[in-house]
């Protein structure tokens, strides 16, 4: 719309006709949102005609008329009509049509408005004129009038329209959000917040009571997430602040809340079945000469809990308030089984008691840090949302998180049936934390975003002891390879070359032996003139006769002869005529395949004698041929390449003798072994090396500093020549 047209369009906004008036807020909506057509707008009094709508009007020209004050103020503009006179009327007006109005429109335009409002000082560039205009402040006599304002906007995330449900949640961020930044920084944040007069916390809760979270889990685990990622990404994030601010809270006995809190926890232990004798009469406190009436003080009143000390407050530092919390939660949640843990745990010794309280506080602090909960920041949700599409919207979602006071449950639970499956004390308290920290990675960690939270409990209250012990020690082996990782490397290189060597001079210790190979000999028997291939016919016949081979000891020859059995001794390098100089090799093939895994047993021995007791099997199809190249020169005369021709052909009857002689060969000519056998055997020898020298290593090397006195040169004052240094 033209800015020349706007004299006209306020006309029109101010008719008494509501066709004309709804007509001209329709188009009003779709302009108002251009900076220079509103500055002209706002400049012609155009805020008191659209005040005017929102005041009087009903049905679609009422809604029109809240989504064009919305855009306006998206454009940061357009804020003096919540300063001016009678601003205070128009946010009520706004409250009591999110209370009373039905229709979805006029919903969304309304709470869209009262987030901008809430959340202005948060965004605001200059100075606010009007102190309590903005903010939580601004509604507070609203909601004064109509006080089941917060109802309604909670439930409206149970609305079928999107753009209302992401409003309401929205509007629901912008309260959290403001109430929990922007308190006045009373003593340990505990200030009273504008708009209701009260704590924080008890806003908090209140909204809780009402059922946000339920409805937020709900909405996080749908398939609405396109539509409403930014605000559940924000209130994702500030449940993360919210757990911070609790933890940030110091406890202190003397405060009356904490002292009642304390006391729950103490009556909730049943301490009357301690304090009284066994046939039921109240113990009498000796200190008071034993006056009836007079109880006796408990001297493991809180150490009964599991708690270190008689003096628990400074127990609860690393956890805060928030620590205090989730031991009350679970305490009145499962009271019997709290009482029935502890009359169990007091008939054992002290030794081995698990510690409730201590346990309680330790699930806290590691579902803290399981969340990262001191990474989060309020205004997180806006960097996420780069990250588009459904895939990455299931990386980026905890919905667990808002099951916290639950996971925390079940997660104790499981510290309690760890201590007892393991028959762990005292002294063992840490470990069982640590397998707790990892069944909690496992388990919640590897959830998936639409996995309930009861299938989670389940498998926590079920995760198999063994299994974890697995994970656990899975995890010892990945840091102790970040923090060794640059020595273990060298270190296994070395080992591997080691290996390697010591392999190889098994290999060719093989060869040095000697060993037997059948071989398949064929024969032409001549018809007419005795000579087989010339005239004649002849008939194919063929028998098995035997190789033996072995390596000279110098290690230069390989010497060989056939014979038509195997003899009992093995023959002498003088009775096996042939020999090959190993220099003259060219190359060494077989068609052993690289990951046979028959006969797949490893053996530091030859497997001579294992050859010579086997059956024949001329039928073997195991080859290793041995090449050299064709003359003296290694030219051939038709295209000057080289050509290799096989010099001798071995037939292996096992797979462990081809692994054997294949790779002692190739390492006699340096080349790398191919067989699977050998090279699983050096793997073998290359470990069991590692394992050696790490058994060597104690835990504590290199972390802790040498041994005290270490290094200490001794005086020479009062030493004879008879002395001597112990290194």
């Amino acid at each position: 719309m033209d800015q020349a047209d706007i004299p006209a369009l306020l006309s029109r906004l101010s008719s008494d006709e509501d066709a004309m008036r709804k007509m001209a807020v329709f188009k009003l909506q779709s302009s108002i949102n251009d900076p220079s057509f509103a500055d002209v707008f706002i400049s012609a009094g155009g805020l008191n005609i659209l005040r005017q709508l929102i005041m009087t009007t009903g049905g679609n020209t009422l809604a029109y008329s809240l989504q064009s004050l919305s855009r306006l103020l998206e454009v940061d503009m357009g804020w003096e009509i919540f300063e001016s006179a009678g601003a205070g009327e128009l946010v009520e007006r706004v409250v009591e049509l999110i209370v009373m109005q039905p229709l979805v429109n006029i919903l969304r335009g309304a709470m869209s408005i009262l987030v901008a409002v809430v959340s202005h000082p948060q965004s605001a560039r200059g100075a606010i004129r009007t102190p309590g205009a903005f903010g939580f402040r601004a509604l507070k006599p609203a909601v004064a009038v109509y006080p089941q304002f917060f109802e309604m906007v909670v439930s409206q995330l149970n609305s079928a329209d999107h753009a209302l449900c992401a409003n309401s949640l929205m509007l629901l961020n912008a309260l959290m959000r403001d109430s929990i930044t922007t308190d006045t920084g009373g003593k340990d944040g505990l200030a009273k917040i504008s708009g209701t007069g009260e704590e924080w916390p008890k806003f908090i809760k209140r909204l809780q009571d009402l059922g946000v979270i339920k409805a937020v889990y709900i909405l996080m685990q749908s398939s609405a997430l396109q539509d409403l990622a930014h605000p559940l990404l924000e209130f994702q994030a500030l449940t993360k602040v919210l757990l911070r601010k609790w933890r940030d809270i110091r406890v202190d006995l003397e405060k009356p809340d904490h002292r009642r809190t304390m006391k729950g926890l103490h009556l909730a232990s049943a301490p009357e079945r301690k304090d009284h004798n066994a046939n039921g009469t109240p113990k009498l406190d000796e200190s008071d000469g034993g006056k009836k009436g007079s109880r006796r003080h408990n001297p493991e009143k809180w150490r009964r809990l599991g708690f270190e000390t008689e003096s628990p407050a400074w127990e609860f530092e690393p956890t805060g308030f928030l620590g205090l919390m989730d031991l009350t939660d679970y305490v009145r949640k499962q009271e019997d089984g709290f009482q029935k843990l502890l009359l169990e745990q007091s008939s054992r010794p002290l030794h081995e008691r698990c510690p409730i309280a201590r346990a309680s506080l330790a699930v806290t602090s590691i579902l803290y840090e399981h969340f990262e909960v001191d990474k989060s920041d309020v205004e997180d949700a806006k960097s996420y949302l780069v990250l588009d599409g459904m895939k990455n919207y299931d990386k980026i979602f905890r919905p667990l998180l808002l099951q916290w006071s639950r996971l925390h449950t079940a997660s104790l639970q499981s510290f309690f049936r760890l201590w007892k499956s393991t028959g762990a004390e005292q002294e063992d308290f840490d470990k069982v934390a640590e397998l707790v920290r990892i069944l909690i990675e496992q388990v919640v960690g590897q959830a998936s975003r639409t996995k309930d939270v009861q299938e989670v409990e389940e498998e926590l209250s079920e995760f198999d002891y063994g299994r974890l012990r697995d994970l656990q020690m899975e995890l010892l082996e990945l840091t102790f390879e970040d923090e060794w990782g640059q020595h273990l490397h060298q270190v296994r290189d070395e080992l591997k070359h080691e290996a390697l060597q010591f392999v190889k001079e098994q290999r060719i210790r093989c060869l040095l032996q000697g060993a037997w190979f059948p071989r398949l000999v064929q024969y032409k028997n001549s018809t007419e003139d005795g000579y087989s291939g010339r005239n004649g016919t002849a008939r194919n016949t063929s028998s098995t006769a035997w190789r033996y081979v072995k390596l000279s000891h110098n290690r230069r020859y390989l010497h060989y002869s056939d014979f038509d059995a195997q003899t009992k001794q093995e023959p002498l390098l003088d009775a096996l005529p042939e020999k090959i100089d190993l220099s003259t090799i060219s190359s060494v093939v077989s068609n052993v395949s690289a990951t046979n895994d028959e006969d797949s047993s490893i053996s530091s021995t030859s497997t001579l004698k294992t050859a010579s007791h086997a059956a024949p099997k001329p039928t073997s199809t195991t080859k290793i041929t041995i090449n050299s190249f064709v003359g003296g020169d290694g030219k051939s005369q038709s295209n000057g390449e080289p050509v290799e021709r096989a010099i001798l052909t071995l037939m292996p009857p096992t797979h462990s003798l081809a692994s054997e002689w294949l790779d002692g060969l190739l390492m006699l000519l340096n080349q790398a072994p191919i067989t699977a056998e050998t090279n699983k055997l050096v793997t073998l020898v290359s470990e069991y090396g590692l394992k050696i020298r790490l058994l060597n290593v104690r835990l504590d090397d290199g972390y802790a500093g040498p041994p005290e006195g270490a290094g200490v040169v001794p005086d020479r004052e009062g030493l004879d020549d008879d002395y001597y240094y112990e290194v």
